[in-house]
């Protein structure tokens, strides 16, 4: 997969197929991009459930876990907001829980673990945003 251009469809699949989206590296700070993309995807009909060790409670309604693998439910999409240096570990998490897609905010790139994603059949977007693709592609609330 070139990782440097993907095409429309490819994004458009991932998010019209994607349900459920833990978002690893949540923040309960209004102000941090991880919060702000959280309660978009929730106001677009997704189920966004946060992932953060260091914070207890609840992020807009939801539950906090530590860990993906804390999460009962099928996670479709593991959304991962960690520097590029720490990303390989969330998608490895993502591909221990079974996760369909991987997705990659700005500035996050790792390339082996995208290539360990894809091995185990997981779908991989880096250094994009669901929060910009969604409308860009035309994608309205579900």
């Amino acid at each position: 997969m070139n990782h440097d251009d993907y095409s429309d469809d490819y994004l458009r699949g991932i998010l019209t197929d994607a349900n459920t989206i833990a978002i690893v590296g949540a923040s309960p700070r209004p102000q941090r991009p991880s919060h702000r993309v959280m309660q978009f995807l929730q106001r677009h009909g997704y189920r966004a459930i946060p992932v953060n060790p260091f914070v207890d409670g609840e992020i807009l309604g939801e539950r906090v876990y530590a860990r993906l693998a804390d999460i009962l439910e099928k996670i479709d999409m593991v959304d991962i907001f960690r520097r590029s240096e720490l990303a390989g570990a969330a998608v490895d998490d993502a591909i221990a829980i079974g996760a369909r897609y991987v997705w990659m905010q700005l500035d996050v790139w790792d390339e082996a673990a995208a290539r360990r994603a894809e091995a185990a059949g997981i779908k991989v977007v880096m250094d994009r945003c669901p929060a910009i693709e969604i409308p860009r592609l035309g994608l309205g609330a579900r």
